[in-house]
């Protein structure tokens, strides 16, 4: 009965994988072909024309400068977001201060609003701040992450002991100390989760940057596959190439920092 179970468990796991699965397998074998070929029928296996989709893909030119603007925005966007995180949950956890349990709420008001109603103030600040059409207007948003401060506060109540800061404390360490060689390694863990979150939100990002940036040079990889169906006339190969290369870094990140990324969210889950 136990292997019967357990022969019943695996088989639905490997269907729901393969559900999952199948758009991310789909969207490879379309750019093994041509555009016109993908019109006749289901595509199950691979075909022939792979080379030519890449070719016409970095034929444009730009499309590795759009790679390298995605992962300048995306890098700092993540460092940045982290350190304030980490900062401020540190505080909010491990600190009193006045209006402590104000700003807290604060926080939490700010995550049930949707980004899309400050969107027209947004820009407005933007233009006043001369950053329209810079990388800079994508990249110091994320140092305000109310849901990485709640993260971080959350995770550092429930994993980080005041008896810990407190020896060191009394051993001599400063603040920022206590911060960087303990409280960090701590969160070790969230602060992963964070980021693959983090990096993964500013790599897709194609609103903010549509609405941002108007030179082409300094577009990011969404707005550079956008374009390639207006160069191309709706070269869908072409599209599926420029997304399979597009996806690759966050492939990377999850291969690397799936153990880390699981485990974050199953302590967040438990500790929050």
């Amino acid at each position: 009965m136990k292997k019967i179970k357990i022969i019943i468990s695996t088989a639905i796991l490997v269907f729901i994988a393969a559900v999952i699965l199948m758009p991310f397998y789909m969207m490879i074998i379309m750019t093994t072909y041509e555009t016109e070929q993908l019109y006749t029928g289901l595509k199950l296996l691979p075909g022939s024309y792979t080379i030519e989709n890449i070719r016409t893909v970095f034929s444009i030119g730009r499309f590795p400068q759009y790679y390298l603007n995605s992962a300048v925005i995306a890098i700092s966007s993540t460092v940045l977001s982290l350190i304030t995180s980490a900062m401020a949950g540190f505080a909010f956890s491990k600190y009193t201060f006045p209006w402590k349990k104000g700003l807290f709420f604060f926080v939490l008001i700010v995550m049930m609003i949707p980004g899309q109603l400050g969107m027209i103030a947004f820009m407005i600040q933007i233009k006043w701040l001369g950053l329209s059409n810079s990388h800079l207007a994508l990249i110091l948003p994320s140092m305000a992450n109310f849901f990485g401060v709640f993260w971080m506060t959350q995770y550092m109540n429930a994993s980080l002991p005041m008896e810990v800061i407190e020896s060191a404390r009394i051993d001599g360490a400063s603040d920022f100390r206590v911060f960087a060689q303990i409280a960090v390694p701590f969160a070790t863990t969230a602060l992963i989760t964070l980021g693959l979150f983090a990096f993964l939100g500013s790599w897709n990002s194609y609103m903010m940057p549509m609405l941002i940036l108007n030179s082409a040079s300094k577009f990011t990889v969404p707005l550079g596959i956008a374009g390639l169906n207006q160069t191309y006339r709706q070269d869908q190969a072409a599209q599926m190439m420029a997304l399979s290369i597009g996806t690759l870094p966050i492939i990377i990140m999850f291969a690397f920092g799936s153990k880390h990324f699981i485990r974050g969210l199953v302590s967040g889950a438990i500790k929050g």
